[in-house]
């Protein structure tokens, strides 16, 4: 394992300048050398099989520009000092006729909340650094048996944003602050100026890295908005699965009610790939929930990616809240709208749907957004204990399931360990959240959980989308942005988003002369349980009828 935060040009020497640098190269060998920079799974997969590239020099050309850009996006917490002795084995295994899959020798990197044995697992909070867990996770193993280079572990949110209740996104003791490659400044304004990013990165998975052609692909965690939100802050597509469609197991918890992880990509067909990689062929006897979706045949999500894949296809406009304010029954209050230059955004994204073909609903609001009974409208109800719950209940088995090795056997001896090393910076932003979740007595609570959990399910799911999409005979919602990340979370339901454009980045509070840069945006198709292989042709059918996805500036 190698660990950088600073100065990670050990990584640089002549064999790695010589693969992607016209200047080491004939003129003949520069014009046909493989770059790394955008290309696709499939692109990468093409190469090795015409013999053009091999899976050591990908992982060398993906290795430099880690090398020459790290300082200045903090992508990544760890490298795996074995990702070239895995390549060299991988395209040994090519050579003699056994190709794994359309993984088969391509780097990937996953959030640090994933276990592996190779590497450390620290999920970016102090006490764990350093931290090599005794098992794997059922993802990571996935993924190895299907060829992927296991690169290296993304900054994150301590502990997936279940720490402090003011941590900024994609800031963790042992990793620091990622930044937005679409504009890596640090925030400048009085009261803001700790190192946070100018612009957001999103939730506590990080897609800096993909998006700077780090490696093809990462796998983040969601349990509300932490696969969506990077993605539409890093301009990349993603899926957010059916809660049980990856085993969880191996991952550090915050709850398993909503908890999952899925792919972050640049392209719909990269995340298909991956997310056929990361689905067991049987359900896990780790993880129950692995039981609710059946995988398609061959794990294989590509199948289902068809041009034409919008011509018919009923898509809902779920207006209220989402695209216009409403007012919150029984208050003078109102919820929700969507900026005027959003709402131009999102207008261009229904129009073109409509010339692929679709039947455009809208609207096609929520029931729980509209209905006139606060006891039965969603924007009426008060706080969950669901995480907060979820949190000491799924923590501590997790803690229990290390055994010995782990650095600390409860949430309550974290606590008391990030108190005790607070000189070490463990308390940059409290662990309220933590002590909130530790102070829960889960017997006494159980009756408040069990309640909440089913008003959850009920105003999000049955009232919510279920609701809506049966009765109008819908496909998919669309929703701007990582906007359903909420809704379709509760009960555990897919998204995929699909990079769109760029919106205004505000300029409030900025120092004179300080220009803020547009930031991305993209758009997402909600469905109901184990809809992926739909929402999928469905991004993918808008996503080749726009290809609106541009990479990072000033970093080729």
């Amino acid at each position: 394992m190698i660990t950088f935060k600073k100065t990670p040009h050990f990584l640089l020497g002549p064999a790695l300048l010589c693969l992607s640098l016209p200047s080491c190269a004939e003129p003949d060998a520069a014009e046909e050398r493989f770059d790394v920079v955008e290309a696709t799974i499939p692109d990468m997969q093409r190469a090795m099989e015409e013999g053009r590239v091999t899976s050591r020099e990908l992982v060398e050309a993906h290795l430099l520009r880690i090398a020459l850009y790290e300082e200045r996006v903090n992508a990544a917490i760890s490298i795996n000092a074995n990702a070239l002795a895995e390549a060299d084995r991988l395209d040994q295994e090519r050579a003699e006729g056994r190709v794994r899959g359309p993984l088969h020798g391509i780097p990937i990197a996953l959030k640090d909340n994933v276990h592996t044995t190779d590497m450390p697992t620290t999920g970016g909070t102090l006490a764990f650094e350093g931290f090599v867990p005794p098992y794997e996770a059922t993802l990571t193993t996935n993924l190895r048996e299907a060829g992927a280079i296991i690169l290296a572990k993304t900054v994150m949110t301590e502990l997936a944003n279940f720490f402090g209740s003011g941590m900024p996104g994609n800031y963790s003791a042992v990793g620091g602050f990622g930044l937005n490659p679409y504009d890596p400044r640090r925030d400048p304004r009085e009261g803001r100026n700790d190192g946070r990013p100018v612009m957001g990165v999103g939730g506590s998975s990080s897609g800096i890295g993909t998006a700077m052609s780090f490696w093809a692909a990462n796998v983040g965690t969601e349990t509300s908005g932490s696969i969506l939100s990077p993605s539409n802050a890093n301009m990349l597509a993603a899926v957010k699965p059916t809660v049980g469609r990856v085993s969880r197991y191996g991952v550090i918890p915050i709850t398993a009610d909503q908890d999952i992880a899925g792919p972050m990509a640049r392209t719909v067909t990269d995340a298909a790939i991956m997310l056929g990689a990361l689905e067991g062929p049987q359900p896990d006897p780790n993880d129950p929930a692995t039981e609710r979706c059946e995988p398609p045949l061959n794990r294989d999500y590509t199948a289902f990616l068809r041009t034409d894949g919008l011509q018919g296809a009923r898509i809902g406009i779920p207006r209220a809240s989402y695209y216009d304010s409403v007012q919150v029954p029984g208050t003078d209050r109102f919820r929700g709208g969507l900026s005027d230059e959003a709402r131009v955004l999102m207008d261009e994204a229904i129009e073109i749907l409509e010339a692929q073909g679709a039947i455009i609903v809208d609207p096609a609001d929520i029931p729980s957004i509209v209905d006139p009974d606060p006891e039965n409208n969603l924007l009426s109800g008060g706080g969950s204990s669901v995480l907060s719950y979820g949190m000491k209940r799924d923590f501590n088995a997790w803690l229990a399931s290390l055994g010995e090795s782990a650095p600390v056997a409860t949430l309550t001896e974290l606590r008391e360990w990030n108190l005790a090393h607070e000189d070490a910076g463990t308390l940059k932003y409290g662990q309220a959240r933590l002590d909130g979740s530790d102070a829960i007595d889960l017997e006494e609570a159980r009756g408040e959980y069990e309640a909440d959990r089913a008003r959850d399910l009920w105003l999000n799911g049955e009232h919510g989308i279920d609701e809506v999409m049966t009765n109008l005979e819908l496909d998919a919602l669309l929703f701007p942005g990582s906007s359903s990340a909420g809704i379709a979370a509760k009960p555990g339901y897919p998204t995929v988003m699909v990079p769109f454009g760029f919106l205004e980045s505000s300029s409030r509070g900025m120092p004179e002369g300080f220009e803020t840069k547009p930031r991305p945006s993209g758009v997402s198709f909600t469905g109901m349980a184990c809809g992926e292989p739909r929402l999928l042709e469905l991004a993918y059918a808008f996503e080749q009828a726009t290809l609106r996805r541009i990479p990072p500036p000033g970093m080729h």
